[in-house]
C-alpha cells in the first residue's frame, strides 16, 4: 500500500516494542479480549459442572481439558505477541478484533462439545484465531528484520497446524478414544511452534507487561468461584437459612480469597529471563488457569448435590474442589516458588497440596478451605526470597 494512503487511513509499520518502557500497562483492546476469553472459560466450567453433577467424571475431565487447550492456547498467543509488537493501528486493531470473533465462535461451541462431542465450532472458531495470528506474524517479519526468521517459523508453524487441525475435524470421529490421542499430538504440535521460533531470535516481551496479563486473565478466572459462592448465598436466601449453603458460600469465598493472595505475593513472577523460563511460566500458567475454572465448577457441584439435582454423592462434590484447588497450589509452585524461595517456605504449596487432596473427604470443604488460608499463612511466615538475577 502507498505510504501516503497507509497513513491516511491509519497503518504504521508494526515494529518491536521497547522491553524496558516504563509504565507499560495493559490496553483496553488486551482487555477487551480478555472478557471475550473468559466467555469460552466460563463456557467450558459449566460444561464441567454439568457433566461431573450427571456422574460422567472421567469423560467431563477429558472434554474440559480438550475445550480449555484452545482457550488457552489462543490467548497465550496473542498475549505474547501483543507485548512484543502491539502498535495499536487500524490493522492491528481489525486483526484483533478477527481473533476475537473466532473466540466467540469457539465460545458458542463450547456447549455442543459437552453435550454430543461436536467440535465443529470450536475448530472453526480456533482456525479463525490462529490464521489472523498468521497476518500479524507476517507484518512483524517485514517490520522487524532482525527478526524476520523468527517470525516466519511462527507464520509457518501455525499454518501447517491449522491444515492438521482441519484434517484431523474432518476425517476422525470425535466419539472416538483414537481422536483425543491425536488431538494431544495437535497440542504438542501448538506447543513446539515458539519453541523452535524463539531459537531463531527471542521476541521482545515486556515482563512486567506479561505479568500484568496474566495475572489479570487469572482474576477473571477466579470469578468462576466468586459466581459460585454467590449462588450458594442465594440458595440460603432462597431455602430458608440452611447451614449447608453457608458452609458452601463461606468456603468458596475463603478459597477464593486464598487463591488470589497466593497468586499475588510479594515475589514477583519470571524473576529471571531465559528461553527455559519463559516456556515453563508461560505453559505451566495452564494448570493454573484451568484449575482456577475448575474450582467453580466443583462448588457449583456442591451446590447441585444439597439441592438434590446431582447423580454423585459428596465424596466426589468434595474432591471436585479439592482436587483443582491442589493443581492450583501445584501450578504457582511449578511457575514461581522452585525458582524464586528457598527453605523450608520452597515445600509450602506441594505439602499443602498433598494434605488437601488425601484429607478432603474427612475434612469436608470447609476443610478444604481452611488448609489452603493455612498454606499462604505458613508460605508468608517461612518466605525466604533467593537472589535472582533478572538478566
Amino acid at each position: 500500500m502507498n505510504d501516503y494512503y497507509a497513513r491516511l487511513v491509519g497503518i504504521r509499520p508494526l515494529c518491536p516494542r521497547d522491553i524496558n518502557e516504563p509504565h507499560r500497562a495493559a490496553t483496553p483492546l488486551e482487555v477487551f479480549f480478555d472478557l471475550v476469553s473468559v466467555i469460552s472459560i466460563a463456557a467450558a466450567a459449566a460444561g464441567l459442572h454439568h457433566i461431573i453433577a450427571d456422574n460422567h467424571v472421567v469423560e467431563g475431565i477429558v472434554i474440559f481439558v480438550t475445550a480449555f487447550f484452545p482457550i488457552w492456547w489462543a490467548w497465550m498467543n496473542f498475549t505474547w505477541f501483543a507485548s512484543a509488537y502491539d502498535n495499536d493501528d487500524t490493522l492491528y486493531r481489525l486483526l484483533v478484533l478477527t481473533i476475537m470473533s473466532g473466540a466467540i465462535t469457539m465460545a458458542a461451541g463450547i456447549g455442543i462439545f459437552f453435550e454430543s462431542l461436536d467440535m465443529t465450532l470450536i475448530v472453526v472458531g480456533f482456525v479463525i484465531m490462529r490464521l489472523s495470528m498468521v497476518v500479524l506474524w507476517v507484518r512483524a517479519a517485514r517490520h522487524d528484520p532482525g527478526r524476520f526468521r523468527t517470525a516466519l517459523w511462527y507464520a509457518g508453524g501455525i499454518v501447517s497446524v491449522q491444515v492438521y487441525w482441519v484434517t484431523l475435524l474432518l476425517n476422525q470421529p470425535v466419539d472416538q478414544l483414537s481422536f483425543f490421542s491425536l488431538f494431544a499430538l495437535g497440542a504438542m504440535m501448538e506447543l513446539s511452534i515458539p519453541v523452535i521460533a524463539e531459537r531463531h531470535g527471542n521476541t521482545p516481551w515486556h515482563r512486567h507487561h506479561i505479568m500484568e496479563r496474566y495475572g489479570l486473565l487469572n482474576i477473571i478466572v477466579l470469578g468462576e468461584t466468586l459466581l459460585a459462592g454467590s449462588v450458594a448465598l442465594k440458595s440460603v436466601a432462597s431455602h430458608g437459612f440452611n447451614f449447608t449453603f453457608l458452609q458452601v458460600a463461606l468456603s468458596a469465598l475463603v478459597i477464593l480469597f486464598s487463591m488470589w493472595w497466593v497468586y499475588f505475593s510479594k515475589e514477583e513472577h519470571l524473576q529471571k529471563k531465559s528461553l527455559a523460563m519463559e516456556l515453563s511460566w508461560g505453559y505451566g500458567h495452564l494448570m493454573i488457569f484451568m484449575s482456577g475454572a475448575a474450582v467453580g465448577a466443583g462448588f457449583a457441584v456442591l451446590i447441585d448435590i444439597e439441592t438434590g439435582h446431582a447423580r454423585v454423592g459428596g465424596k466426589t462434590g468434595i474432591y471436585s474442589v479439592a482436587i483443582p484447588v491442589a493443581l492450583y497450589l501445584m501450578g504457582l509452585w511449578f511457575v514461581r516458588d522452585r525458582f524464586v524461595l528457598s527453605g523450608a517456605s520452597k515445600r509450602v504449596l506441594p505439602l499443602f497440596s498433598f494434605l488437601i487432596v488425601m484429607t478432603a473427604p474427612l475434612l469436608q470443604v470447609e476443610g478444604v478451605a481452611a488448609l489452603i488460608l493455612l498454606a499462604v499463612i505458613v508460605r508468608n511466615l517461612l518466605s525466604e526470597p533467593k537472589s535472582v538475577s533478572l538478566k
